[in-house]
């Protein structure tokens, strides 16, 4: 241990951070309950949002998660709102991380907030085809996949201590105006689709249905982490949009992913056969989280898939602006994020004239 102490001394500034690792090491000592002895940092490479950096120490694995540089958008990048619902998800049956600390952007060394938590090990799956995964268990990890989903939304927000997580009610008109706006400051000149879109979404606005439940409002395969040898979600992570509402915005969101063709620029399972591959239907992953949850869970299902288009081609907007405007970590990816906005709108106008279906 004494080596990895020595190796962290001699270290230069932790990538994204500015700071050096035994700076770092100092303020996790103070801050997060018994962290002892700090050693390698690594940045985790996929992530466009929120830098998220692995830090192996004597006292064991965590995960710091901070908010990025430079100028944000409002209501964006408040990784603290994340340590706030998973917290508040501990011994639910809902699997999340431990969280550890939660301290705002004054008290850090780096100036953004940020939270720890510890390190969960296991499998995280880039390509929603699950090709690392044996045939015969990816039907077996949508399932599980759906269970969590399901676990969740069937949790009263008032029980967590998160009645005041989000409004309870108006969910998909303020949504809708939020991410028009968001859409709009990001783009340089926002496409014709996409507006389009906005306006169909203003004129068809459902009513309010039944209580709000916790949405974790990103919920796809990417933001789990499995079991390493099983087809068992161990962990649900990434609650940076984390809000309540109809539990139907969730499970919209992932069928609307996995309609994204295959070979585009963010994957989907479009054009693929699914049946050959052992994944399930749309229907049958669907059905696997009703069995659960409800039918009445399927309320407002056409807009929920539009809406949820829209809404992740204005998030993908955002994160190649940042890229463009040379704040993100990674330009590449940034970019191709930004060109499955296009992909993204097609989907949604597709939908709104209900030629839709996977």
């Amino acid at each position: 241990m004494a080596r990895r102490r020595q190796k962290a001394a001699g270290a230069p500034p932790v990538d994204g951070l500015g700071i050096a690792p035994e700076a770092l090491g100092a303020w996790a000592e103070a801050r997060v309950p018994g962290f002892a002895g700090i050693g390698r940092v690594s940045r985790f490479g996929t992530g466009q949002s929120n830098p998220t950096y692995r830090i192996e120490a004597e006292s064991g694995s965590y995960v710091l998660r901070a908010a990025p540089p430079g100028p944000l958008m409002p209501k964006a990048h408040q990784v603290r709102r994340e340590a706030v619902a998973m917290a508040a998800l501990a011994g639910t049956g809902v699997p999340v991380p431990e969280v550890l600390a939660s301290v705002a952007a004054a008290e850090t060394p780096f100036g953004r907030d940020c939270f720890v938590m510890r390190f969960k090990a296991g499998r995280v799956f880039a390509d929603p085809a699950l090709p690392e995964v044996p045939r015969a268990e990816r039907s077996a990890c949508y399932a599980a996949m759906a269970g969590v989903l399901a676990s969740l939304h069937g949790l009263d927000p008032g029980a967590l201590g998160l009645s005041d997580f989000g409004r309870p009610s108006g969910y998909f008109e303020r949504q809708s105006a939020l991410w028009a706006r968001a859409y709009r400051a990001s783009a340089g000149e926002p496409l014709p689709d996409m507006m389009q879109i906005e306006e169909w979404l203003a004129a068809n606005l459902p009513p309010d249905g039944p209580p709000a439940r916790l949405l974790h409002g990103d919920f796809r395969h990417d933001n789990m982490i499995f079991d390493s040898g099983a087809p068992e979600v161990v962990a649900l992570i990434d609650w940076e949009l984390a809000t309540l509402g109809p539990p139907v915005a969730d499970l919209a969101y992932q069928a609307m992913q996995l309609r994204l063709p295959h070979d585009g620029a963010m994957p989907g399972l479009g054009g693929l056969d699914r049946a050959a591959l052992g994944l399930p239907s749309e229907a049958e992953l669907v059905g696997a989280y009703v069995a659960r949850a409800g039918e009445a869970s399927l309320r407002d299902w056409r807009f929920a898939l539009v809406f949820a288009a829209f809404r992740l081609a204005a998030i993908l907007e955002g994160v190649a602006r940042r890229a463009r405007d040379g704040q993100g970590p990674n330009p590449a990816i940034g970019g191709r994020y930004g060109a499955a906005v296009p992909e993204l709108a097609a989907l949604a106008l597709t939908e709104a004239a209900g030629r839709g279906g996977a």
